[in-house]
């Protein structure tokens, strides 16, 4: 019944992974500029920004799922 993270992967589409992805990555980075020793204005612009990212593309991946779901209920493929 569990699969493993490389199938798990595997079953999912190539946007999908792109955008997890790119989730991670500018997650990371914020993360990383957060705990950077650089000025705190430049801190807080850097991590901003790259929250924002991050958060742009979770809110576009969601709206990518609901729109695949509504497809499927109104009987399109």
């Amino acid at each position: 019944m569990s699969a493993t993270l490389s199938e798990t992967l595997g079953s999912v589409d190539l946007e999908t992974r792109i955008q997890y992805g790119l989730m991670g990555l500018f997650g990371a980075l914020c993360l990383l500029a957060a705990v950077s020793p650089l000025e705190l204005l430049t801190k807080s612009v850097i991590v901003a920004a790259l929250f924002g990212l991050t958060a742009g593309i979770w809110i576009s991946h969601l709206v990518q799922i609901v729109q695949k779901t509504a497809n499927r209920t109104d009987g399109e493929p």
